[in-house]
């Protein structure tokens, strides 16, 4: 893809997802994710209820008479979002790559983030660190992410979601609001982020096709492993094949729902096929409802 086409592509997920972020997720984005600490603000006289433990002794002492100090919420966040670029994300039987919708939540998101004046960074990951973009802000910093997503060629092609939250704990020191994006076709991840959850705000997000869910039966058909590149016959008449794909499909989706919920984190699953719109706004309603 050259630049020209590139900057073309950038345009139009700008365009599309821009819209939505500043029409419809600003405002639910804002009352969902609290801001990381409390700032000092002022002193005033104390008054009945006050907590005694935010006395300024310092200026009750100079009056001779009780002041509190008073905080208010430090409204300015961080968001990382962690982006699975592995092999199964160039999988799609309707209109679009897995990959295309994670890059048009991921800017939705980022969008989201800069009308609030917070910073964005991503994170592209496989089985390893594929691209770290410190968070920032700014519409500038946005398209530099988003032409990111479109055209990073990964280094791997398989998935190591461990790796990626390690890697995330090191670089991460300050509390972050933080979107995994990715099939979750992967496991042995929920020990890593339980000790993320501790720390961070985080949010699993499942793209997937309706044929990652079963497959159809055509027979013998070539199929390629998108993760290993490896091509084999796979015999979809056979109802063990077909079963023991879905068993292994069903694990790992009860694999992501099980270790977000245990580690306290929030989950999303949305097909390529259906709108995403629609989770999204549901899940950021409910957040800012608690």
């Amino acid at each position: 893809m050259d630049t020209k086409e590139i900057l073309k592509k950038v345009r139009k997920i700008e365009i599309k997802t821009r819209r939505l972020s500043d029409h419809i997720f600003s405002g639910e984005y804002h009352s969902s994710f609290k801001g990381r600490g409390m700032t000092f603000s002022e002193v005033r006289q104390y008054q009945y209820g006050d907590d005694v433990r935010a006395i300024d002794w310092n200026v009750t002492a100079r009056y001779n008479e009780p002041y509190v100090k008073v905080f208010e919420e430090e409204r300015e966040l961080t968001m990382m979002l962690m982006v699975d670029i592995s092999g199964s994300e160039f999988f799609g039987t309707t209109q679009q790559f897995k990959k295309d919708t994670i890059t048009e939540i991921a800017a939705t998101l980022a969008f989201s983030a800069i009308q609030n004046n917070d910073k964005v960074g991503l994170l592209l990951f496989s089985d390893e660190m594929e691209l770290f973009i410190p968070p920032k802000k700014g519409k500038s910093h946005v398209l530099r992410i988003i032409r990111e997503l479109i055209e990073f060629k990964p280094k791997s092609t398989k998935t190591s979601i461990n790796e990626a939250l390690k890697f995330l704990s090191s670089v991460m020191k300050k509390k972050a609001i933080v979107f995994v994006l990715s099939d979750f076709m992967d496991t042995h991840y929920e020990h890593t982020l339980k000790i993320v959850g501790r720390k961070h705000d985080v949010t699993g997000i499942r793209v997937f096709d309706k044929h990652d869910v079963s497959i159809p039966n055509l027979g013998m058909v070539p199929m390629l492993d998108a993760e290993t590149g490896k091509t084999m016959l796979v015999n979809t008449a056979s109802k063990n094949v077909r079963r023991s794909y879905e068993a292994y499909y069903k694990k790992s989706v009860d694999y992501f729902e099980k270790s977000f919920t245990h580690s306290g984190a929030g989950t999303i699953s949305s097909r390529i096929d259906e709108s995403y719109v629609k989770k999204l706004l549901g899940y950021f309603k409910h957040k800012g409802a608690r």
